[in-house]
């Protein structure tokens, strides 16, 4: 086994050292009566791992005082910080990865594994209900296993591919590759805007980003992986794990299938230079005719940016912001990236696909694709140097909630006027709408878990933050708003059933109460909205490589078998779940 996994592997043999799901009342008078629980794990620990000089590095419980800092270090979302939320009965920190499984079943702890916080709902380091079994309350204990310190990248730029630890951040990838070329030729790689975000749950979840239409989702990007499965054995590729769970990791969500160590992605050809606008048009409240125009350049641009040629994605969004006379207006942003050519050849475009948007030379510039993902993060100036990418604090931490829908056709005037005159209404809410098409519509619904392909023309974001004020009655205020505009466009998003993105993690679909009453059949109301038929294969894998469910959460795969045997033999004749 590699060295680095080492403890990562072996902490699985302790979590999963004992088939009960919780101690007996024997094992808890032999064990637990006299230690804290931290005592009998670090025990534990030690008896697996005897080489190990300092297992108290690696094991913490609320009752460290190193426990605090570590687990908020990387929690995102501050709605998730408080002393109320229920958080992790234990705090795994492996710098190697190989011991975190036997003693967590032993103890009644399922695992979370958590790379960079980013989990919009904060699944990966807390649980909705207060944590009990051995533990005390009414929910089951967790473990997490936070893979933050793996985080080394390897470009093999003759190759085109990249190895990619689960800790290191887009930011971290987008840098390494930049410095790397393919014999004079620039690479980059198909991900997400925000340098932060670490890369294991991201591709975990698909990964939309700005080259998306020209190259697909970073999931779709994926070649190979490590992973540490339930049994806490090290699966060195995807030789060793088979088809079906390769094939799940790559979009079925983070947290439920084991923990990925290692990604080995494709790195894509990018040019020299790339060119990239921002156009701006704020659109004052009661006047008519400004929205009006509005209402027009937005239902030209929905009707052609999913179509656009692949090599140019334009976006739109939202926001509101405060004029002169104190009053909120709706501001309505265009941005772009274009893999084609310089500005001049991008303004050339725009003017035959949307002239309407009266793109300009002075909106326009031309810069390298490591420059862009800047561009995109908010630093338009071109006053950042690229090393910015390289903080892992870039992002601020904030309260917030973000829900997601997706359109199958474009919506009409009346759903335009009604979001600008709601995005108006909080001030810290925003709206995105992402084009899909190109390369994203055209794989196979099946090729990965990520089942929101053709037909799918765009993805809308709803977010809302509201600072530092914790104040639960401006919380109220603020989850209405953003729960109101999904409400008021259902008539207009798809159904049956109406889309959500895992990546984008609602709780307000449904969820997981307890390991114990998790089945399939409670999970497809949610399921499917993430993963469309892709759900019943991703259930399968489940109960394939995790049927105990020691990777759980309130949104974890549930495990399909037994009865459901005879329609997976059929899935498996048709390539769905079959290993070969």
């Amino acid at each position: 086994m590699h060295p680095r996994f080492l403890h990562l592997s072996l902490l699985f043999l302790l979590l999963l050292a004992s088939p009960s799901s919780c101690f007996t009342h024997e094992q808890e008078e032999h064990d637990v009566a006299a230690d804290s629980l931290h005592e009998s794990f670090h025990r534990c620990f030690v008896n697996l791992s005897p080489a190990t000089t300092n297992p108290s590095q690696i094991i913490h419980t609320p009752s460290d005082t190193s426990y605090p800092s570590l687990l908020n270090a990387t929690i995102q979302n501050l709605r998730f910080v408080s002393p109320h939320t229920p958080h992790p009965s234990l705090l795994l920190t492996p710098s190697t990865i190989a011991e975190t499984q036997a003693c967590s079943r032993r103890h009644g702890l399922t695992v979370r594994p958590r790379s960079g916080g980013h989990d919009y709902e904060g699944l990966s380091y807390r649980s909705v209900v207060a944590t009990g079994g051995c533990g005390g309350g009414g929910g089951a204990p967790f473990a997490v296993v936070d893979v933050a310190a793996l985080r080394e990248v390897r470009v093999d730029a003759a190759r085109r591919e990249a190895r990619v630890g689960p800790g290191a951040t887009l930011g971290e990838l987008y840098y390494a590759v930049a410095r790397e070329n393919g014999g004079g030729s620039p690479l980059g790689f198909p991900a997400g805007i925000c340098p932060t975000v670490c890369v294991g749950g991201h591709l975990a979840g698909g990964g939309f980003g700005p080259m998306m239409r020209k190259h697909g989702l970073a999931a779709d990007n994926v070649v190979d992986a490590e992973v540490v499965d339930a049994d806490g054995r090290l699966l060195r590729g995807r030789a060793a794990m088979g088809e079906a769970l390769f094939w799940a990791i790559r979009g079925g969500g983070g947290g439920s299938f084991g923990v990925v160590v290692s990604w080995k992605v494709k790195l894509v050809p990018v040019p020299p230079v790339v060119s990239v606008f921002t156009v701006r048009r704020l659109v004052r409240r009661g006047d008519l005719r400004q929205t009006e125009s509005m209402v027009k350049l937005l239902t030209k641009w929905q009707r052609v940016a999913h179509a656009l040629p692949d090599d140019l994605f334009v976006k739109a969004a939202m926001e509101s912001k405060l004029g002169d006379d104190g009053e909120r207006h709706p501001l309505v942003t265009f941005k772009s990236l274009f893999l084609g050519g310089n500005c001049t050849a991008m303004i050339a475009e725009m003017d035959s696909h949307l002239p309407s948007l009266g793109v300009t030379a002075s909106d326009c510039r031309d810069m390298s694709w490591i420059e862009s993902m800047l561009y995109f993060y908010g630093y338009t100036d071109g006053s950042h140097p690229v090393e910015v990418l390289l903080d892992r604090t870039l992002q601020p931490k904030d309260y917030y909630k973000i829900k997601l829908d997706y359109l199958t056709s474009p919506v009409p005037s009346s759903a335009i006027r009604g979001l600008l005159a709601r995005i108006v209404e909080d001030k810290g809410g925003s709206i995105d709408i992402d084009p899909q098409g190109g390369v994203v519509g055209e794989t196979p619904e099946s090729a990965t878990p990520y089942a929101h392909r053709r037909g799918y023309l765009y993805n809308v974001q709803y977010f809302v933050k509201w600072g530092g004020d914790a104040n639960v009655s401006y919380e109220d205020e603020h989850l209405s708003w953003v729960r109101g505009v999904h409400g008021f466009m259902a008539p207009y998003v798809s159904s049956r059933p109406r889309a959500a993105y895992v990546n984008f993690r609602d709780l307000d679909l449904g969820m997981n109460v307890e390991r114990e009453t998790t089945s399939y059949e409670k999970a497809k109301g949610w399921g499917e909205m993430y993963f469309r038929g892709n759900f019943r294969r991703l259930a399968m894998v489940k109960g394939e490589v995790d049927p105990e469910q020691v990777f759980w959460s309130e949104q974890s795969i549930p495990p399909l078998f037994g009865a459901d045997a005879g329609e997976r033999q059929s899935d498996e004749g048709s390539g769905l779940v079959s290993d070969s």
